[in-house]
């Protein structure tokens, strides 16, 4: 039996904020391994220990080798990974366990895709309509870093807002190949169809900006080929 990652406290605070704010059904897709790394069983406890807490949670688990054909249709390429779909399948992503401030963000997230709406400005939903385009948007977060959870947040609500947008939290820590090819030398290090990024957690308008203009920087490359 896995020692609970939830503390008492938590459990109490989390059921009582789900039986307020879910409305939909949330479908919490784990990957993982035969053999589970400590992050995969960490991140597969904390997705069923949630789903103790609403019977509006439902929990899935694949595994990374042989449930590969699914999971290439979502492009599942690394674990742990967890998945937050609701109604449809939302570019919600987490790669590497969801816990220290991440964890905060992973219940908001779930709130969010039960409802299927964010909580994004008018003005930056309509202009996210407008994207017709795949976005994908890389997070690189640690769990002890403070402003992480909002990037993150912005971009999974992103996700939520336009089904062209997959948004991935990445933990720096659990990826290191990753963070070292995107040169992550500080978090919230955002980054975008690998062609746009930046650093820090900034507003949600000036975070759209950068996917805007990583847009406009993939069509003036397509031009010149």
């Amino acid at each position: 039996m896995s020692v609970p990652v939830l503390k008492e406290r938590e459990r109490k605070y989390v059921k009582s904020l789900f039986e307020r704010e879910l409305s939909g059904e949330v479908r919490l897709v784990v990957v993982t391994q035969r053999f589970e790394c400590e992050g995969c069983e960490v991140t597969r406890n904390i997705a069923e220990e949630l789903a103790e807490l609403s019977n509006m949670i439902k929990v899935e688990v694949y595994d990374f080798e042989s449930d590969a054909d699914k999971l290439r249709r979502w492009r599942v390429d690394k674990i742990p990974a967890l998945l937050v779909f609701g109604k449809r399948e939302y570019g919600v992503r987490y790669f590497g366990m969801p816990t220290g401030y991440e964890f905060a963000a992973l219940l908001d997230d779930i709130v969010d895709v039960s409802r299927g709406s964010s909580r994004l400005s008018q003005t930056t939903k309509q202009r996210l309509a407008e994207i017709r385009e795949p976005v994908h948007i890389q997070v690189f977060v640690t769990p002890t870093c403070p402003y992480c959870p909002k990037a993150v947040r912005i971009a999974h609500q992103m996700a939520v807002e336009n089904e062209h947008v997959v948004a991935d939290m990445i933990e720096s820590l659990e990826f290191p190949h990753l963070a070292n090819r995107y040169g992550v030398m500080a978090v919230p290090k955002v980054v975008i169809n690998d062609i746009v990024s930046f650093e820090g957690a900034l507003q949600e308008q000036h975070f759209l900006e950068y996917v805007v203009h990583a847009l406009e920087h993939q069509h003036s490359h397509e031009h010149r080929h």
